[in-house]
């Protein structure tokens, strides 16, 4: 099992960062924030299913 991990974790360091003065992201944890924040905000703005018709 030390093997498997010790094998995977160059692959799992490589990655776009991206910088901004103090800042560091890397790219894929930006896409996941960015489609967290979309949904979100979907989900404010979007009508309630069904929650027209009951009175």
């Amino acid at each position: 099992m030390r093997g498997l991990l010790s094998a995977a974790s160059p692959a799992i360091s490589q990655g776009i960062y991206l910088s901004w003065g103090a800042v560091s992201i890397q790219l894929g944890n930006l896409i996941v924030i960015v489609v967290m924040l979309v949904l979100f905000i979907l989900a404010l703005v979007l009508p309630f299913p069904g929650g027209k018709s009951r009175k």
